[in-house]
Parts: C-alpha cells; sequence; structure tokens
C-alpha cells in the first residue's frame, strides 16, 4: 500500500508519493509568529492570576497577625496594579484572536468564493452550495471567540496544581482528582457531541437548500399551487434539524452545567480540607482561602473548553469540510500565456461525461472548424448538444480526447485567459444583480462603452435597453428577474458577443426570441464570420442555422454526419439518418 505523507516540502526519500501540506495548514503556518505571541501573553496573564491567591494568602497570614494597615494599603495598590496590567493583556489577547479570525478570511476567502463557483463542474451540485461560505464564518468566529484563549490558559493547570501541593499535599490532591473529573467530563462531551453535531450540519445542509429551491422556482411553486407542499417539505426538514441541533445543545449544555456544579462541590471541598488542616494545625487560615481561589483558577480552562465545545467541534468540522473542498478544487496555477487563437477549434475522439459521473455523454467526437466557419449542432432531445456546447467552452471535463484552440488544448489556458476569447449563451440564461452595462462587460472594471454598445448591437438588445428608464444603468434585480425571458436572452448574448471573442457557443439562442431577434442574431453570426471568428450554435429552431455553414448531426451522444450545410440538412430530410432538426433540449 502507497504510503502518504503530509509535509510541507518536497517528497522524501523511501516515500511513494506525497502530498503538499494543505492550505488550512499554510494558514496555521502563517500564523506562528501570532501564536508564539498568545503563548507569552498567556503565559504572563496565568502567572498574573496568582495575584487573587497570593493577596488573600498575604491577607490572612501577614495583614490581620499584625494589623498593619500600611501593608494592607501597599498590598491593595500592587494588586491593583496586576490586576489592571492583566486586563489589558487579556484584552490584546482578545483583539489578537479577533485578528487571527480575519487573517484566515483575507486568505482563504477568495479561493473559498472560486471555489464555490467551481464545485458545480466537479460534482452534481447536491446539496447546499453556499455551505463552504458558512464553514469559512464558523472556523473565524472560532478563532475570534474565547474557545482558542482556553487551549492556550490549559498548559497552565499543572503549575497551579503544583503550587496547591506547595500549599499542602490534601489541598494539591483534592485540586487534582477535581481536574481528572473535569478532564473526564471533557473527553464524554467529546465522544457525545460527535453524532448530534454531524446530524446538524448535514440538515441544516438540506434545510438550506430546499430554501434557496423555493426562492428559484417561486413563480412554478405559486402558479401550480405547490407552496404548502414545499413548506411542508421545508418544515419536515426543520424539524430534522431542529432536533439534531438541540441534541448538540444538551449535550454541551447538560455536561457543562455538571462542570460547573462540580467545580463548585471541589472550591467548597478545598475550603473544607483547608479548615480541616487549620483545626489540626497543619496549615493556616490563608492557605484555606488562597488554595480555594486557586483551584478555582486552575479548573478554569477546562470549564471554559466544555463550555465552548460546541463551537470548537463545529469549527472543526467546518475546518475539515473547507480541508475536503481545497483538496478536490486546487489553486488554479497560471499557465504560460499563449497568443490568442485566430485560426482554427478541432475535437479529436473525444469523450465527454457530466461532473461526478463516470458515464460518457458523447462517444468519439470528432470534426474541426477554420477561421470564418459556422457550424449548427442539431438532433433530438437528450442527444448531447448542450453537452458538447460545455465541453467546448472547457466547463465539462473530458474523459478522453482532446480539444484544442490553434493546436493548443484547452487546458494550456487558464479560466481566466480562455474565457477572454470564448462569448458562451447557456441552455439557462443567468445573469447577475447589477446594470445591464456591468452584465454586459462581464464585471470587467475597465471594459470600454464602446465594445458594450458593440455588443448590444451585434446581439440586436441595443434599442430594446434604450426603452428601459434608465437605459444601460438599469437594475435587473437577482438572477435577471427584472427582465422577462427574452430580454434576459438578449442581454445574454450581447454578453456572449462582448469583446469580439474568436470562438462563439450558442446554446438553444432563438428560444425566447421573435422574428425580428432571429434576424438579428442570424446577422450577428454572419458578423462573427465577416471578423474570422468561428461560431457553434445549437439549433432549436431551423432559423438558427441561417448563418452556418457547416451542420453536424448527434443522436445518443454520437456524430451521426458532420459537413457542409446543405449536404448535410438534405441527408436529414431524405431521411438518412431519421433525426428530428428541431430539438427543444440538448
Amino acid at each position: 500500500m502507497a504510503r502518504l505523507k503530509i509535509f510541507s516540502g518536497k517528497a522524501r526519500p523511501g516515500d511513494d508519493y506525497a502530498v503538499p501540506r494543505s492550505e488550512l495548514a499554510g494558514f496555521l503556518s502563517s500564523c506562528r509568529q501570532i501564536f508564539w505571541a498568545l503563548t507569552i501573553f498567556s503565559g504572563v496573564s496565568n502567572i498574573l492570576m496568582l495575584t487573587g491567591s497570593f493577596f488573600m494568602l498575604q491577607v490572612y497570614d501577614r495583614v490581620l497577625p499584625s494589623r498593619s494597615v500600611p501593608t494592607l494599603i501597599a498590598l491593595l495598590a500592587l494588586a491593583i496594579l496586576l490586576y489592571l496590567f492583566q486586563s489589558g493583556l487579556d484584552l490584546i489577547r482578545a483583539r489578537i484572536s479577533a485578528r487571527m479570525g480575519r487573517h484566515l478570511d483575507e486568505m482563504l476567502s477568495g479561493r473559498i468564493f472560486d471555489a464555490v463557483i467551481r464545485l458545480p463542474l466537479k460534482t452534481r451540485g447536491d446539496g447546499d452550495g453556499l455551505q463552504p461560505v458558512r464553514d469559512l464564518d464558523q472556523v473565524r468566529s472560532f478563532l475570534a471567540s474565547g474557545g482558542p484563549s482556553a487551549l492556550f490558559d490549559m498548559p497552565w493547570m499543572p503549575v497551579y496544581l503544583g503550587i496547591c501541593f506547595l500549599f499542602h499535599f490534601w489541598i494539591g490532591v483534592t485540586a487534582s482528582v477535581g481536574a481528572l473529573v473535569l478532564v473526564a467530563i471533557t473527553i464524554l462531551t467529546e465522544i457525545r457531541s460527535q453524532e448530534p453535531a454531524k446530524a446538524s450540519a448535514r440538515f441544516a445542509v438540506v434545510r438550506n437548500s430546499l430554501a434557496t429551491e423555493g426562492r428559484r422556482n417561486a413563480e412554478a411553486l405559486h402558479a401550480m399551487g405547490m407552496r404548502r407542499l414545499a413548506a411542508a417539505r421545508w418544515r419536515e426538514a426543520n424539524q430534522r434539524y431542529l432536533a439534531a441541533n438541540e441534541a448538540a445543545s444538551d449535550v454541551a449544555s447538560g455536561l457543562g452545567g455538571t462542570s460547573k456544579a462540580f467545580r463548585a462541590i471541589l472550591q467548597s471541598a478545598v475550603l473544607a480540607v483547608g479548615a480541616y488542616l487549620v483545626i489540626n494545625q497543619e496549615s493556616t487560615a490563608g492557605i484555606i482561602i488562597a488554595g480555594s481561589i486557586l483551584t478555582s483558577r486552575a479548573l478554569a480552562p477546562v470549564e471554559l473548553a466544555i463550555a465552548n465545545w460546541k463551537g470548537f467541534v463545529s469549527a472543526r468540522q467546518s475546518g475539515q469540510r473547507l480541508e475536503q473542498l481545497l483538496t478536490l478544487l486546487p489553486k488554479e496555477e497560471e499557465p504560460l500565456a499563449l497568443p490568442a487563437p485566430v485560426e482554427a477549434i478541432a475535437m479529436e475522439h473525444v469523450y465527454v461525461n457530466a461532473p461526478a459521473s463516470d458515464r460518457a455523454l458523447l462517444h468519439d467526437v470528432s470534426f474541426s472548424l477554420k477561421r470564418g466557419e459556422g457550424l449548427g449542432i442539431i438532433g433530438p432531445s437528450g442527444s448531447g448538444k448542450s453537452s458538447l456546447a460545455r465541453a467546448l467552452v472547457g466547463v465539462w471535463p473530458q474523459m478522453r480526447g482532446k480539444i484544442t484552440l490553434d493546436n493548443a488544448a484547452l487546458g494550456q489556458w487558464s479560466s481566466e485567459a480562455l474565457g477572454k476569447h470564448i462569448g458562451y449563451l447557456p441552455q439557462d440564461v443567468e445573469l447577475f444583480d447589477g446594470s445591464i452595462a456591468v452584465n454586459i462587460a462581464r464585471f470587467d472594471p475597465n471594459a470600454n462603452p464602446k465594445a458594450v454598445l458593440a455588443a448590444a448591437r451585434a446581439a440586436g438588445a441595443h434599442e430594446l435597453i434604450l426603452s428601459f428608464p434608465e437605459g444601460y444603468g438599469t437594475k435587473i434585480g437577482e438572477n435577471g428577474m427584472a427582465l422577462s425571458a427574452g430580454q434576459r436572452q438578449r442581454i445574454g448574448l450581447a454578453r456572449a458577443f462582448y469583446g469580439d471573442p474568436f470562438l462563439v457557443v450558442l446554446d438553444e439562442p432563438t428560444s425566447n426570441l421573435d422574428a425580428d431577434g432571429e434576424a438579428a442574431l442570424t446577422e450577428a453570426i454572419l458578423n462573427v464570420r465577416r471578423r474570422n471568428g468561428i461560431v457553434v450554435v445549437i439549433a432549436h429552431r431551423p432559423k438558427a442555422l441561417d448563418g452556418v455553414d457547416h451542420v453536424l448531426v448527434i443522436a445518443a451522444g454520437k456524430v451521426q454526419s458532420f459537413g457542409s450545410k446543405d449536404d448535410v440538412l438534405t441527408k436529414v430530410l431524405r431521411g438518412a439518418p431519421p433525426l428530428k432538426v428541431v430539438g427543444d433540449r440538448g
């Protein structure tokens, strides 16, 4: 079995293979100096925690017997000064923890957002797509809370217990037994809280997914009277989430309450042991009070850890999910910049599968197009037309074969670089919250207004946009809900044409267009070809083929025919192969 070792650096001799250090481990490494600072501040703060114990010891054993008011005032002034100093250190610790959480967010938030966008291209898109963002918030919140402080305070517990032994052996034994019981409670908390916390996180994903799904399909739910049924599904998922969350809270609060009660009992037990020792003249009254205070302080980190255990478990699970996500979607390295494609695109024996699926949707597809050519793809519903379009623009993975632009495989470009040379109109047009101009310009902050206008005119959308009260500055709302389906398609077409990309792939571009829109689309396709670009059109209506000169017929994921438009359509109309020219979905 191959040995898997995770470390920072190169492979070590004798390792079969090695995995680079994770990004979360990289964050922890970048915080090394912060951890040292927290360790130092925690150490000084814990030393200052002895102030109360020793102040009471001096008052009972020195001030009261001597009745010295100046000594009392001097001790009180020193104690106040030390308390203020300790308070300042604790404030600094809290602020360092908060800034460490912010540092995590600043370091990973961009990667997490990028992973959220790329995740549907790698998986089936099940579950709550925003869970990684919530996971990052959970880890950041835990870092900024009091939980990590308890971890830094715990190593000082033996020091406090040692001082208890210095006061008297039996006081030390009593405090040590109490510490062992609290540690046992902490371990029990860890064991009993794991499953409820996992169930709570799992049901939270289902609940949020149903809410997002309902929001996205609001029109259908309302029109077909499905709102109550959808609400019932959500209530069922919410009840499961509440039950799991309640179980996790019950474990944490129950064991937390037990630890608090035991700590109070232990403090009284220490007082009782101390009183017994005083009665037998084996100790002083000052040690009774000092030992009680010191025992309470020694066990405080354990109790704080138990109180924050739910947050710790949630943060740990969130960190594990983020780790898996970032491993699944590693950071894209920026390859060597290639010249802009200007010649051809080709598919060579390509097999395509959907994300997270091993079943091929396209089988052995091969064709090539040169600059200035246009291709129409036709075939029945479910034949693989849209899968072919997604593969052409690099959205869906290839099982085998190669897709090249000017002899360079798509993988030799980063998505950012490749996107500048591609215009894509998906079957279901999605727009973003913002103005029409910003959507057309693909959120380019340095967009040329002339290029935006040119893209809108190419899509036949210029007059439509001017008809809005605010023109190109019109806010379209989330998912473009302020626009009709036809208007969204026009804006999506303009976005595809923005920047004069070399390859333009349009998936059923006429599905929501009227006759004038179809004529404008045909002219736009011809304009792309005139400037030596390449156009690929998934044909929903025969009219969409007016601007192309080649046709590819596909059925059951296999190419049935490819060639000039006239030759292929003649074969189709003759019934060889027996395919429908129009397909609503592919």
